[in-house]
């Protein structure tokens, strides 16, 4: 049985009529380009940077920008700072489950910090080479993000229970999170953490130690092989142009903007 036939009704009405009538002008196709057009270069199509909806300040958004800011990514960002901004934004069906960070990139429309961190990682190259690599990489991601999340709650405590969450974050750093990523590089000799080569993992551990020297300068004394790591990912070029005055990194949390957090969110 034979299939469907393809073509508009009017193309098969006229090569039914030419059929019966071998004089009819023959039917136009889209003309072949030539061998010199084909050599000629098509004009590029530039991507949309990607656009971050956030409060200006760090929160769930800044790792975020730092991997962005690592892969060479430039990027727009739009600050809540009224209630009405994040009203219309959930109005508008544009927050999925009514949070912030969102990432506005590819053609979507991204909530969820982890997820989006995902993707990031995945399509800049920045999530191993294969499944064994990756799941390293998220396992040390998810321990500095554990980390930081301590510093940015902590912002929003009153002031004597401030004090303590922060001077439990610098034990915590010391004890228990530094310690296992200075045996990781011990243990396999190597410049990155995972695969030997630059990763997510590698970016979210610099953000984390720069965090948590902003409490404690000396946290990284009995790190020896840490502060080699800092210096060594700082000066990736693309790190280090984040890093300087004028970047779109952001400073730590100050009351000015967990008002305007606590305004917006209503919190």
């Amino acid at each position: 049985m034979e299939g469907p036939v393809e073509g508009t009704a009017q193309e098969l009405s006229i090569t039914k009529e030419r059929v019966i009538n071998p004089h009819l002008i023959p039917l136009k196709h889209p003309r072949e380009e030539s061998q010199e057009e084909r050599r000629e270069p098509k004009p590029a199509v530039m991507a949309a940077k990607p656009k971050l909806w956030y409060f200006h300040g760090r929160g769930r958004m800044e790792s975020i920008r730092w991997l962005l800011a690592a892969a060479g990514v430039e990027f727009e960002e739009e600050f809540l700072e009224t209630r009405e901004q994040y009203e219309k934004l959930q109005k508008d069906g544009r927050l999925l489950f009514g949070q912030v960070p969102l990432v506005e990139i590819d053609g979507m429309e991204l909530t969820q910090t982890r997820a989006i961190l995902s993707y990031l990682a995945a399509k800049y190259n920045l999530h191993g080479k294969d499944p064994k690599e990756t799941v390293r990489i998220d396992m040390y991601a998810d321990g500095t993000l554990d980390l930081m999340l301590m510093v940015a709650l902590a912002a929003f405590k009153p002031p004597e229970e401030k004090e303590e969450s922060l001077a439990l974050v610098v034990k915590k750093a010391k004890t228990r999170y530094f310690p296992v990523f200075e045996k990781i590089l011990k243990d396999h000799g190597e410049d990155f953490l995972v695969g030997n080569k630059f990763s997510w993992a590698d970016i979210q551990l610099l953000e984390a130690i720069l965090m948590v020297e902003e409490l404690d300068a000396s946290v990284l004394c009995d790190f020896p092989l840490l502060k080699e790591f800092k210096t060594r990912i700082s000066n990736i070029p693309t790190i280090k142009k984040f890093l300087q005055p004028g970047s779109q990194r952001k400073p730590p949390p100050d009351n000015h903007y967990v008002e305007v957090v606590r305004n917006v969110l209503q919190l």
